[in-house]
């Protein structure tokens, strides 16, 4: 259970949060509505970093902070705001996030192969064939 336990995590956070962005006011701006979700984000790090840490030392773990987790703040706003954008261009909440979702497999089996030496398979390349068959197909109209 324990090996699953992300996965269903992710599963079940993605789609409350397909189904707030697509419920985000269209009269706000994208990012005012962005700034409140991460000042609670915020807050509810700091509490779940005081809970599960046995050190209790923030500043010392903010000192550990890594390029990676600077540029991971950058993609995470180009996440939220392209989802909430998604949204108010008119994608349909049962549309958008398949079509992200396959395209983004396909763009990191890529980056894998040529930047992680991961083996490209032909049960991997059939995959590929199938995740751009299945965007053809759900995008005709």
């Amino acid at each position: 259970m324990y090996f699953y336990l992300p996965i269903i995590t992710v599963v079940c956070s993605s789609v409350i949060y397909h189904v707030c962005a697509k419920s985000t006011s269209p009269k706000i701006n994208a990012f005012a509505s962005l700034a409140v979700t991460y000042l609670i984000g915020a807050v509810v790090s700091a509490a779940l970093y005081y809970l599960t840490s046995p050190t209790k030392r923030l500043a010392e773990e903010l000192s550990r902070v890594n390029w990676a987790t600077l540029v991971l703040g950058l993609a995470i706003v180009g996440l939220e705001a392209g989802n909430i954008f998604m949204y108010k261009v008119g994608w349909d909440i049962s549309l958008g996030p398949l079509v992200t979702s396959s395209t983004l497999a396909v763009t990191l089996l890529a980056v894998g192969v040529l930047f992680y030496r991961e083996e490209l398979s032909l049960t991997k390349v059939v995959g590929i064939v199938l995740c751009v068959a299945g965007l053809i197909l759900v995008n005709k109209k």
